[in-house]
């Protein structure tokens, strides 16, 4: 479905709500459209899964995190690709979402430049996570996982990734049908959380509320 000439934030949050969320063909595409997938892809804030290899990347302790700092630079990490479905369009809205409080990031600093991140929008206790970028060798797993914690401290109950990739499915994302999604969904929206409260743990506080594998 293509999206009407005056699309705001604040229409755009009534979609997230509704559980659908925007798309463009290309950088330079002046059209939205709106996507409601069958299958739909989440990440269990009690399923996130820290690999041994990641896990010693992050005691080395080479990296910095912080929130909201760098808000246009992380949606512009993640646009900056050859083919992205981020639109000039879309990223004003975001950054009119951001300005309202209802849009964050989560950087991954290295030698004192942005190395990776994420962005989502937050409703109610629901995060929708819309992409991530990566410049350094796991900057943006390494994102997710401080992601991960924070949206579990903050008493989020729905982290909501989309679709359901192979590198997600590999961190413990998985896959649930749309009539369970708009319940959880529901649900999220009735409950309330705070993205900005909890301190950014250390990388050892992090690694321990994850399950650790191979």
């Amino acid at each position: 479905m293509r999206d009407e000439p005056d699309l705001t934030a604040d229409l755009l949050l009534r979609a997230y709500a509704m559980g659908i969320f925007p798309m463009a063909e290309r950088r330079d595409d002046a059209q939205v459209f709106w996507v409601d997938p069958r299958r739909r892809g989440i990440i269990p804030l009690d399923g996130f899964r820290i690999s041994r290899s990641l896990a010693r990347r992050m005691r080395r302790g080479k990296h910095a995190v912080t929130v909201d700092r760098d808000f246009a630079g992380v949606l512009d990490g993640c646009a900056g690709r050859r083919e992205t479905w981020i639109s000039e369009r879309l990223r004003a809205l975001y950054l009119d979402l951001h300005r309202m409080g209802h849009a964050h990031s989560l950087e991954v600093w290295q030698d004192g430049t942005l190395a990776g991140g994420v962005y989502g929008v937050v409703l109610g206790a629901a995060f929708f996570g819309e992409s991530m970028f990566s410049r350094r060798t796991d900057a943006s797993k390494i994102a997710l996982a401080y992601l991960v914690d924070r949206l579990r401290r903050g008493g989020f109950v729905l982290f909501d990734t989309q679709f359901l990739t192979a590198h997600l499915a590999s961190l413990g994302a998985v896959e649930i049908g749309r009539d369970d999604y708009h319940r959880r969904l529901a649900r999220a929206l009735e409950m309330s959380a705070d993205f900005l409260a909890p301190p950014i743990p250390t990388a050892q506080d992090v690694i321990q509320c994850n399950t650790q594998t191979s």
